[in-house]
């Protein structure tokens, strides 16, 4: 099963979330090392995830146009501000 491992940047649609998975890739003339980011789009059953949260989504049967991976886990809690 595929895996990965973002940080939440949207969470305003009902049990859907948008992950950001950011990856580093080599140039490949150059080799000079850049960083490459996708939005995935991720069911969440129960809401728990909140904006900034880091996830670990993982791969699932198509529920919707957009939505092919799960909420696996939250990783760590993005700080509330007062």
């Amino acid at each position: 099963v595929k895996k990965l491992k973002g940080k939440v940047i949207s969470t305003k649609m009902d049990k859907t979330l948008v992950v950001r998975v950011t990856r580093t890739v080599a140039h490949p003339k150059y080799g000079k090392r850049m960083k490459k980011t996708k939005n995935f789009y991720a069911h969440d059953e129960d809401n728990t995830a909140n904006e900034g949260d880091v996830v670990v989504v993982e791969a699932s049967r198509p529920m919707s146009k957009t939505k092919r991976w799960k909420l696996k886990e939250v990783v760590e809690q993005a700080a509330v501000a007062k």
